[in-house]
C-alpha cells in the first residue's frame, strides 16, 4: 500500500469519524467472509458502517478527531455510526450468533468505553421506540381527556 493510498485511508475514515456518535472496535479472527459480509448487511439496515482497518491508520485517523485512549491490538473490524443505540445493538446481536467475534472497547459519544458499555447501550430502545414512548406520553392527557368528556356526555345523556 503507498503512502497516498493510506493518506486517502486516513482522511476517509478521519471525516467518517467526525460525524460518527460510536465507533466499536471488536475482534473478527476466525470468522468466514460470508459471516463478515452478513455483519455487513445488518449494520448498513442500521445505518452503521463496518470496515477493517490497519490498527495504525485507525490510530492515526482517531487522533486526527481527537479521540484517544483506546490502543488497538491484533485483528480489529470497526462498526460505526451516528446512532450509539444501533451501531451497538448490530455488534451485539451478532456478537451472541458468533463465539468467534467480540466486542473489544468503544468510544460511545466521544468518551473511551469497554464492552459492558456497549452492551449496555445495546439493550436500550431504539430511537423509533424512544420516539413512540415520547409521542405516547404527549397524547395520554389529550386521551384521557377525551375519555372523560365522552364518559360525561354519557351521563348527561342517560339523565335526560
Amino acid at each position: 500500500m503507498t503512502k497516498t493510498q493510506k493518506a486517502e485511508i486516513i482522511e476517509v475514515l478521519s471525516n467518517e469519524f467526525k460525524t460518527a456518535n460510536s465507533i466499536i472496535f471488536c475482534d473478527y479472527k476466525g470468522l468466514k467472509v460470508s459471516e463478515l459480509e452478513s455483519l455487513r448487511k445488518e449494520a448498513r439496515a442500521k445505518d452503521a458502517k463496518v470496515q477493517v482497518v490497519k490498527n495504525t491508520l485507525a490510530t492515526v485517523a482517531l487522533s486526527n478527531v481527537d479521540l484517544n485512549g483506546v490502543e488497538l491490538k491484533d485483528t480489529n473490524i470497526l462498526v460505526w455510526g451516528e446512532d450509539s443505540v444501533a451501531a451497538s445493538k448490530v455488534v451485539s446481536d451478532f456478537a451472541k450468533k458468533n463465539d468467534k467475534f467480540v466486542i473489544k472497547s468503544a468510544y460511545i459519544d466521544r468518551e473511551a468505553s469497554d464492552a459492558a458499555k456497549v452492551e449496555a447501550f445495546a439493550k436500550l430502545p431504539g430511537r423509533e421506540q424512544l420516539l413512540a414512548m415520547l409521542a405516547a406520553t404527549w397524547m395520554a392527557p389529550v386521551a384521557n381527556f377525551t375519555i372523560g368528556l365522552d364518559a360525561l356526555r354519557q351521563k348527561k345523556e342517560a339523565e335526560a
